[in-house]
């Protein structure tokens, strides 16, 4: 299925991205939850374009009316439905691309596996688009988090090879992570951000667009949670990031970096902080054999330049089976990596909450209720 994710904490995204709306169904929140809508919806803002040139200009309200599962702000314990309507498309600007497969899109790969039914429009239901309703859930999830002392934060790592710095492995705080996340660009170094936004215009003004890379921290997340082998939680944070269009690649820690390393210089020793063990770096990213270990979980996240650009690029004619001329026509990012932060967290605190909820088990979740 390309749509339903979780155990406990399951949610079903639909709808395409020049369909008449799209949503989310999230099953498993617990009764008498009393949900904080406007901070659901400045969380939603944060994946809005931000103005300035470096994200489209297409404008989306991309505000959620609830169809079920909330009343009054306060869940009842039937699935929540929540529903954003699709107003600025534009759908003439993708009717030659039915024929004209889009580099690095999913057009062809779509038309191939759908007999050619898919909706092409936008990307469809590969669209970028479908991490709105992803945002929503996230926000739910990440109230949930709270209440147990968990928080869900990213920031900007890099764009087009412009670093920022990053999050102290060992000491990253939820202080740290609700101020970045007041930003308009969010990075540690404002400065790097900077010359990350010069970077993404020059790049635009020549019709191309740069990558980058996302990295996030949960902090809080007590030791023992998660599974062994299949079910461990680099496993289904990794699903629920390739969730989000554009992720090529996902590393935990130190990464790939350990390659490089000898056993002495990546293994963390554990020490004694007060009462509690720790351990003295972080490089294992917070996660044992799958289970957390009590510090920072810690990952960073790879996008792709975004492949709508304004150049003239080589494809094919499905038609007419011949190599074929393109140039794409509409509003696209010509940097995706700043509207994705918010995604980022959202996939990784639905990922968390549902491996939450297993630990303490479904009908056990009453502790979420405990002032």
């Amino acid at each position: 299925m390309s749509s339903a994710m979780g155990n406990n904490f399951k949610i079903t995204v639909f709808g395409q991205s020049h369909s008449k709306a799209i949503g989310v169904v999230i099953d498993g929140v617990p009764a008498g939850i009393k949900l904080d809508l406007d901070k659901i919806e400045a969380f939603m803002a944060r994946r809005a374009p931000s103005g300035g040139g470096i994200s489209t200009a297409r404008k989306e309200a991309d505000h959620p009316e609830i169809l079920s599962g909330i009343v009054d702000g306060v869940t009842c314990g039937a699935p929540i439905c929540a529903m954003i309507a699709n107003g600025d498309t534009r759908s003439k600007d993708y009717s030659k691309l039915r024929d004209l497969p889009r580099p690095m899109h999913a057009d062809f790969a779509a038309a191939i596996k759908y007999n050619g039914a898919n909706d092409i429009r936008g990307g469809g239901q590969f669209s970028g688009r479908l991490t709105a309703p992803l945002c929503f859930a996230g926000a739910v999830a990440m109230q949930l988090l709270e209440r147990y002392g968990i928080t869900v934060g990213a920031h900007i790592a890099a764009i087009a090879g412009i670093k920022d710095e990053n999050f102290d492995s060992v000491s990253v705080s939820k202080e740290q992570l609700e101020a970045v996340k007041q930003k308009k660009l969010a990075v540690i170094d404002d400065a790097a951000g900077e010359k990350m936004t010069e970077r993404i215009l020059e790049v635009k003004a020549q019709g191309d667009s740069v990558g980058g890379v996302i990295e996030c921290a949960v902090v809080g997340l007590p030791a023992g949670i998660g599974e062994p082998i299949y079910d461990g939680i680099e496993n289904r944070v990794s699903a629920a990031i390739f969730g989000i269009p554009a992720v090529k690649g996902i590393e935990f820690g130190a990464g790939f970096a350990a390659a490089e390393m000898l056993g002495s210089e990546h293994n963390d020793v554990f020490v004694m902080d007060g009462e509690k063990v720790v351990t003295q770096t972080n490089r294992h990213g917070g996660i044992l054999g799958g289970i957390s270990s009590g510090m920072p979980i810690l990952f960073k996240a790879a996008f792709k330049p975004t492949p709508s650009i304004a150049k003239q690029q080589h494809t094919v004619s499905l038609s007419e089976k011949q190599n074929a001329e393109l140039v794409i026509e509409g509003r696209h990012d010509p940097c995706i990596v700043p509207r994705a932060v918010p995604c980022v967290e959202a996939a990784a605190a639905v990922a968390i909450i549902d491996l939450l909820m297993e630990e303490k088990g479904r009908n056990a979740c009453r502790w979420m209720n405990l002032e």
